[in-house]
């Protein structure tokens, strides 16, 4: 009787006029894929543009960084016991300056970065986004190295001189006044981020004589880890370890952690936004099984009195509930990944109707994806339990027919 059932449950999904499906089902159907190949594709999206922020702004800010209030004496020996740690990838000198930035044509605020440029390669990737010059250039004396927006805002190129100006304060026979200096623009780079617009690099010596310390001072130690998200206990351990009252420390935690919580913040309500479109289409399947049961009450009074159990009696709107939850969950998978892999097309198609760039005010021009089976399978899991739900509240009622009621009526 169990394959009966199954048999039922199938040819209750076609339509009485021969068709594959009735237009329930089809709905049905339609609803469950639509929500999830919609979920498919916003969370991989999202977790393409996190990958991005992740890769573009934590790859130049420092994984943490250690200091002190007191200029650092001997940092080659202390980088030297930092780079132990199994944990560190590399260490190199950091002087953070604010100041201001000048030209001919503008003025602007800046943090300046003091780097040692032979290093910089294996602790960001600023040199992998160099539009013109290079990170070796920063070896001449009295150079810099801009962003891209910066260089525009302020008019600079390539070979210009601009005025730095800190709030460091010199002072001599005549007075006390900000430390100023003269340096040559050798190179420029884009990151398409905000840090464009703010970051300039120096070289360690080049900030060693405008915070005016000596030649084996610093004022802070970059770390990059092998862990980003436990940079803040590494750096911690280490400074426990090396048993200095006086170093402390700060990860990217401080300045971009509320960001990165932003983002999780907001992938968290679209996704509970997009699971309504999933119960809206569980409502839909119930509404199916639903007036399956209503129509073929006459059927069910005859397959009682021929003695039908109860668990048979389920188990044929049950498994049309099934059916129509496993190809609804089939085809939206199809569906994202087929939107997914395309995204991109269906945008410049979009752009080119539209006449217009949808991404010219966001820091990249293209929507990144990257696909996380394991948010897939639990959304294709949530959906498949939320289905099977609907499917069983209307299978259960089929029960509680009565028989002799139904069949007095016909």
């Amino acid at each position: 009787m169990s394959s009966i059932s199954l048999k039922l449950g199938y040819k209750y999904l076609r339509s009485n006029k021969g068709g594959a499906f009735s237009f329930t089902t089809l709905l049905a159907v339609i609803g469950l894929s639509i929500g999830i190949s919609s979920l498919i594709v916003v969370t991989s999206v999202m977790n393409g543009f996190e990958k991005e922020l992740e890769d573009r702004i934590l790859g130049v800010i420092p994984h943490s960084v250690i200091s002190s209030d007191e200029p650092i004496d001997d940092y080659e020996n202390l980088i030297n016991q930092v780079k132990k740690d199994a944990n560190i990838l590399e260490a190199s000198t950091y002087i953070n300056t604010q100041g201001i930035i000048s030209s001919s044509y503008d003025t602007r605020g800046v943090s300046l970065i003091g780097i040692d440029p032979l290093k910089e390669k294996n602790m960001s990737i600023i040199p992998d986004y160099m539009l013109v010059g290079d990170l070796n250039d920063l070896n001449e004396n009295n150079t810099i190295i801009i962003g891209s927006l910066l260089a525009a805002q302020i008019g600079a190129y390539i070979g210009d001189e601009v005025n730095i100006t800190t709030s460091d304060i010199r002072t001599t026979l005549i007075g006390s006044y900000p430390r100023s200096v003269n340096l040559e623009v050798v190179g420029i780079f884009e990151l398409k981020t905000e840090i464009d617009q703010y970051l300039t690099l120096i070289s360690h010596s080049t900030s060693q004589k405008i915070k005016n310390l000596k030649a084996n001072q610093t004022t802070g130690i970059r770390l990059k880890t092998n862990n980003l998200f436990t940079a803040d206990i590494i750096t911690e351990n280490i400074i426990n370890n090396l048993g200095s009252n006086n170093l402390t420390y700060s990860s990217w935690k401080n300045t971009h952690g509320t960001l990165f919580e932003a983002i999780k913040f907001e992938k968290l309500l679209i996704s509970l936004m997009l699971f309504l479109i999933i119960a809206v289409a569980s409502i839909l399947v119930l509404s199916t099984v639903v007036m399956t049961v209503k129509s073929k009450e006459r059927e069910i009074g005859i397959l009682l009195t021929l003695g039908a159990s109860n668990k048979q009696i389920v188990l044929i709107f049950f498994t049309q509930g099934l059916i129509v939850t496993l190809i609804g969950i089939f085809v939206g998978i199809l569906l994202g990944f087929l939107l997914i892999y395309n995204l991109n097309n269906f945008i410049s198609v979009i752009e080119n109707i539209l006449d217009r760039n949808l991404l010219e005010a966001y820091f990249i021009n293209y929507f990144p994806y990257y696909i996380n089976f394991g948010q897939i399978f639990l959304i294709c899991f949530f959906s498949f339990l939320i289905s099977l739900i609907s499917s069983l509240i209307p299978s259960l009622r089929a029960v509680r027919l009565n028989p002799v009621e139904i069949l007095r009526h016909e």
